[in-house]
C-alpha cells in the first residue's frame, strides 16, 4: 500500500491558492497532523515556493510586474492566519477597522485586533500586529461584519458618525448584513441604543420594501430622538 504523499497535497493546495494568501500548519490538518504540516511548510519555504513571514507563518508572495519585485505580506491576512493557528476569533479595531471598511485611507501604524485569545504582539519587517483580549460577546457572538462595523464606529466616536459615514457603510454592506446587524445589535453592550439606531437608519434608508421589520422598528426608534 502506497503511503500518502502529504507534501504533494500541501503543495497542490498552495498552488491553487491566490497570490498573497497566508498559511499556517493548522490550515492543513485535514491532510496530515500539525507537526508534519509544519515540516512540509518549512521544506516548501526552503524550495522557494512560499515565503516565511513569522515563525510558522508563510505566504505565497505576489509579484508586482511594475515594481519588478515581490510585495510585502498583507497584514490583515497575516493576522487572520495567526488567529487560525491559535484558534482565536478576531476582529479589526481602531484605525485598522476604519481602514478595512474604507472609512479612512490612513494605513495603521499598528494593525490592531480585538480577540477572545490572549494579548499578543508580532512584528515582521516594519509591520506590527497587535491582539487585545476583549469580552467574548464582542467577537464570538457576532457576525464578522457586524463586529467589524461596531469596532469602526467605536473608533470614530459617537460625535463623528455623520451622514457621510452612514452613506459609506450603506454602500458597503448588503441588505442581509444590515438585517443581521438589526438582530445582533441587541446584544451589543455599551452601544445598544446608538448602534441599533445607526444600523436601523442604514437599513431603513436602503429599501423599506425589502426590510419591512426595519422600517417599522425605525419609526419607533426615531420617536425617541
Amino acid at each position: 500500500m502506497n503511503r500518502p504523499n502529504y507534501l504533494n497535497e500541501i503543495k497542490s493546495r498552495i498552488l491553487s491558492a491566490k497570490s498573497d494568501s497566508v498559511f499556517v500548519a493548522t490550515d492543513f490538518t485535514d491532510i496530515t497532523d500539525k507537526k508534519t504540516a509544519s515540516v512540509g511548510l518549512s521544506r516548501l519555504e526552503t524550495d522557494g515556493m512560499i515565503r516565511r513571514v513569522l515563525r510558522g507563518v508563510y505566504d505565497k508572495p505576489e509579484y508586482n510586474e511594475f515594481l519588478k519585485e515581490y510585495v510585502a505580506p498583507i497584514p490583515n491576512n497575516v493576522a487572520h492566519a495567526l488567529a487560525r493557528n491559535y484558534g482565536w476569533t478576531i476582529v479589526p479595531c481602531g484605525d485598522t477597522a476604519l481602514n478595512l471598511l474604507g472609512l479612512s485611507t490612513q494605513v495603521p501604524a499598528v494593525w490592531s485586533y480585538v480577540s477572545d485569545g490572549t494579548y499578543k504582539e508580532y512584528t515582521y519587517d516594519n509591520t506590527t500586529i497587535q491582539f487585545k483580549r476583549t469580552t467574548n460577546k464582542e467577537v464570538s457572538k457576532l457576525s464578522y461584519k457586524t463586529a467589524l462595523t461596531i469596532q469602526a464606529l467605536k473608533a470614530l466616536g459617537k460625535d463623528k458618525i455623520d451622514d457621510a459615514v452612514l452613506d459609506s457603510l450603506r454602500k458597503l454592506l448588503t441588505v442581509d448584513e444590515k438585517q443581521t446587524m438589526m438582530s445582533e445589535a441587541k446584544t451589543a453592550t455599551s452601544w445598544i441604543y446608538e448602534y441599533k439606531r445607526v444600523s436601523i437608519k442604514m437599513c431603513h434608508s436602503l429599501d423599506t420594501s425589502r426590510c419591512r421589520k426595519c422600517s417599522i422598528e425605525a419609526k419607533h426608534t426615531y420617536k425617541l430622538n
